[in-house]
This record gives structure tokens, C-alpha cells and sequence, in this order.
């Protein structure tokens, strides 16, 4: 009995021996330092292939780009689902989901987080992979170049689709998509198919923007013992949301109602998550309020969005007599630190979805606090559509570029 606890201890000793050795060697002149992972896993539950894909079959993938991407597929992939343990908005435990897609490649490569921008059809979440979404074309797009990736579903997707997804919810789409590397780790440690040179990118666009701007901070501010982050792209982010929400409210938008449907969704959101419990015919007009207490964020508002509010809710904000409302929406501005990773923000200066502001405004509040590794791109005359591919090949140089 003594000598198996003492052969135990002995392999437990040779395996933290054997880690750090790695992680010096990986971290080279870094001053970074890692936290070594535990032998058993605390956040991956399972995980599942959902297929196996050849540089032809990518390049076939990505559709109307196949012409201007097929240079950057390098090698065949393999794609997992795989779920993992995560809290929702209100503190309990629920399982969630990602796509987890690994080059085939011989040696050791990076990761990337990329956070999925809006999905409206649950269909679409990474997870499924299904052909035409945007975790399987990009996904498997970024994973031919060589890179692990990691594409978290968030909350209301995947694993969790029988939950509401917390639309723009800072906290919960930062910490949703930080357990899901967290579980990727564990993946990765368990298996002899590839190696991880345990450096870390993060990007996405839109809701992705935002969420990646989240997860950076997070992951700065409490996880920086455990990911070797090394740069991050964020597109088209609504990252200041007291001041976008200030615009819609008061300010003439487009009218369009795929638009307006967002920003119903992000109302609605907020009002649940901090449960400030208002009907809706204290937000909306007699026109509207019938229609969104029945069918929520799928009632069409097909003018500009002030127009649908009621004068004495937006009042109320105006004069900050809403103190419940104005304090949830500040609770999700996340643009105002001082990155320590290097840090490229894209957007389209026409933006009609997502306002250029959104961009401009983190970039100067970064600058004021210091930063001198933060850089703007702007997308002269790009719409949040046309910006895209800009976003696709600009943040794939700044990987390249940031070892």
C-alpha cells in the first residue's frame, strides 16, 4: 500500500516537473506565467466529433470567398462539440456548449477564441456546424491556416438552447465563453492529436466584437495566471452602450426593422437579467406595447426606434430618474481600461447597425488610460456587412504578426 501512494506521488511530481519545463520553453523571453491544469477536468463534460473536413471541402465552404481565401487553407481539420460547466445570469450551474475545430498539422500551434456574432436561429450556433453558419465557414477557415479554435455557442445556444440567450450581456457572454477555453484546455490536455503552444488570440465581430472585447478584459483582469493572451481584433462591438443606447433613444435611426429588433432584444434582455420587472407599456407606445408583452423581441417596428418609446421612459433617462435602467446599461459598457494585450479594433465608418462611435469611443478612452498597444482601423465608407472581410484578413495579419 505505501509503495502505490509513493509511485502516485512520484508520477504527480514528474508531471508538474514536465509541465513547467514546457512552459518555459514555451514562453521563451515572456514574462508570462501559467497556472499548471489539474488531472482532472473541472469545466469539459464531454465531447463529441462532429466531422472531419479536407482542404477542398473548407475551401468549398467559405462560398462567395472561396476565390480571395484559398491561399490561407493550409491543412485538413478535425471539428468536436464539446460541453462544459458554466454559470447562467443568475449564479446557477448549467451545461453549455462550443465547437472545438483542430488543424492537422505535425507541430505545435496556437489558439483562438472567436466569439460568434448575433445568431437568430439557434440552428446556427458553432456546435452544430451546420453548412452556411458562420462557425462552420469561418471556423473551418481559421482552423485550415493552422490554428485550434475554440467557438463558444454562449448561453441560449447548443447545450443550452432551452435557456434565453442574455443578448449583449457583458459578464455572462464574457464568462460563458472563458469556461468554454477553460474546458478546451482540458480537451487538449487529454489527447496526443495535436499540441497547443499554449499562446491564445481572441476576435470576433459584432455581438463577437463585444464579446471578445468582454472576454479580453476578464481574462485580464482574473485569468491572466491561466492564458498566455496574446492579441486580440474586435469588430464593430457595441462596446459604449450608454451611449448608443443614448442615440436610439433620442436620435433618428434607419428604420429598419431587422435593426430595431436588436435593439428590442437588448432592452428586453436587460430588463429581465436586472430584473427590473417594467411592463412593457412603460418602454413602448400604446402602437407597439400589446405586440412586444405577446411576441417580445419579434414584433417588427418598422420606423425610427425613438418613435416607438414612450416620452416619459426616454425622460426618464434624459434627466437619469431611471436610475434602474441607466445603471444596467452601464453595467455593460466595456471599453473604458487599459488593454495589456496588443489590441486592433475594426469598424466601418457607415455603419448603420452598429455605430462608428462605438469604436471611436473605446479607442479614445484606452488612449486616455495609456494604452499604446491599441490600434483602430477604420473601414472608410464600410457598412457592418461590407467591413467583414476587411476584419477576416486585417485580424489574421495581426495574429501573424503578434507571436
Amino acid at each position: 500500500m505505501q509503495k502505490s501512494t509513493t509511485s502516485v506521488l512520484l508520477h504527480k511530481l514528474s508531471f508538474l516537473l514536465l509541465w513547467s519545463l514546457l512552459v518555459l520553453n514555451s514562453c521563451k523571453d515572456d514574462d508570462t506565467k501559467l497556472v499548471p491544469p489539474t488531472e482532472e477536468n473541472v469545466y469539459l463534460k464531454e465531447s463529441t466529433p462532429i466531422t472531419s473536413l479536407s482542404k477542398a471541402q473548407i475551401i468549398q465552404k467559405t462560398g462567395n470567398l472561396s476565390g480571395l481565401v484559398a491561399a490561407y487553407v493550409k491543412n485538413d481539420i478535425k471539428v468536436y462539440k464539446i460541453t462544459y460547466k458554466t454559470k447562467n445570469t443568475d449564479g446557477t450551474d448549467i451545461t453549455a456548449s462550443g465547437a472545438l475545430i483542430i488543424p492537422v498539422v505535425a507541430g505545435p500551434v496556437s489558439m483562438i477564441s472567436v466569439q460568434h456574432g448575433t445568431i437568430t436561429d439557434i440552428g446556427d450556433a458553432p456546435s452544430l456546424f451546420r453548412d452556411g453558419s458562420e462557425g462552420s465557414s469561418f471556423g473551418s477557415l481559421f482552423g485550415s491556416m493552422g490554428y485550434i479554435i475554440a467557438y463558444p455557442d454562449y448561453i441560449g445556444y447548443g447545450a443550452s438552447d432551452n435557456l434565453p440567450h442574455p443578448y449583449e450581456h457583458r459578464a455572462s457572454l464574457a464568462s460563458a465563453s472563458l469556461d468554454m477555453l477553460r474546458a478546451a484546455k482540458e480537451y487538449l490536455r487529454g489527447q496526443k492529436e495535436v499540441k497547443w503552444d499554449e499562446k491564445l488570440y481572441v476576435a470576433g465581430y459584432s455581438e463577437g466584437g463585444f464579446a471578445t472585447m468582454s472576454l479580453q478584459r476578464k481574462i485580464e483582469e482574473e485569468a491572466s495566471s491561466e492564458f498566455n493572451l496574446r492579441a486580440s481584433s474586435c469588430g464593430a462591438g457595441a462596446y459604449d452602450k450608454t451611449a448608443f443606447m443614448k442615440h436610439i433613444i433620442n436620435d433618428k435611426t434607419d428604420g429598419i426593422a431587422g435593426y430595431n429588433s436588436l435593439y428590442l432584444w437588448v432592452l428586453l434582455t436587460y430588463d429581465n437579467i436586472y430584473k427590473l420587472n417594467k411592463p412593457a407599456s412603460y418602454y413602448f407606445t400604446e402602437k407597439y406595447a400589446a405586440k412586444i408583452a405577446a411576441s417580445g423581441r419579434n414584433v417588427a417596428i418598422a420606423e425610427s426606434f425613438h418613435l416607438a418609446l414612450n416620452d416619459s421612459f426616454k425622460k426618464a433617462l434624459n434627466d437619469g430618474t431611471d436610475k434602474g435602467f441607466i445603471d444596467a446599461i452601464a453595467d455593460n459598457d466595456v471599453y473604458n481600461f487599459k488593454p495589456k494585450t496588443p489590441t486592433q479594433l475594426y469598424h466601418g465608418t457607415k455603419d448603420p447597425l452598429v455605430f462608428f462611435f462605438n469604436s471611436e469611443n473605446a479607442y479614445n478612452a484606452m488612449q486616455k488610460l495609456g494604452a499604446t498597444n491599441v490600434t483602430f482601423i477604420k473601414v472608410t465608407d464600410g457598412t457592418h456587412s461590407s467591413s467583414i472581410l476587411p476584419f477576416l484578413l486585417g485580424t489574421q495579419a495581426f495574429f501573424a504578426e503578434t507571436p
